[in-house]
């Protein structure tokens, strides 16, 4: 019941701010895609929004990073299909995505998982969430996923060369 509520009281902000072209702090949508392990698109008031998880950077899908695929698949198990809470601080990277963590439909962080299971990184350069670098020095502790690796590459460097 009290689920139900909170989902009808998103829904209502998420109508009135559609109203004045801004979006909600926090919202409800349905995932439509996944583009990489850190980047998902929704249908919002049936139009499609690109989606760049904040806080993290996965291994590039693109250019074949080791572990990309993996990450990928990881954030389709975790919301492709299912209606998602996105919130966000209505900001924009350059790519017009907007930034935001996601939280699926059994209450799971999607960013936060994505770092437990060693497949991101945690993106210091515009995050200082220390939640999110503990998150990332346990997974590293324990050598899961990307982590496993003698020397993995982070993202941003990957995507330099």
């Amino acid at each position: 019941m009290l689920k139900t509520l909170f989902a009808v009281c998103l829904l209502i902000t998420t109508f009135q701010n559609s109203q004045t072209g801004t979006l909600a702090t926090t919202f409800i949508a349905k995932v439509i895609g996944v583009k990489d392990g850190d980047t998902i698109e929704i249908l919002l008031n049936g139009k499609p929004l690109t989606i760049r998880l904040a806080h993290i950077d996965c291994p590039e899908l693109k250019k074949s990073q080791p572990f990309g695929k993996a990450a990928k698949q990881f954030t389709s198990a975790m919301c492709f299909g299912q209606t998602v809470s996105i919130a966000n601080e209505n900001k924009f990277d350059k790519y017009h995505r907007l930034i935001g963590i996601v939280i699926n439909d059994k209450g799971q962080n999607v960013n936060q998982e994505l770092l437990k299971a060693g497949l991101a990184w945690h993106f210091k350069k515009y995050s200082t969430d220390k939640e999110y670098a503990a998150l990332e020095v346990k997974a590293q502790a324990i050598r899961i996923g990307l982590w496993a690796d003698k020397n993995p590459i982070p993202p941003w460097e990957w995507r330099r060369h």
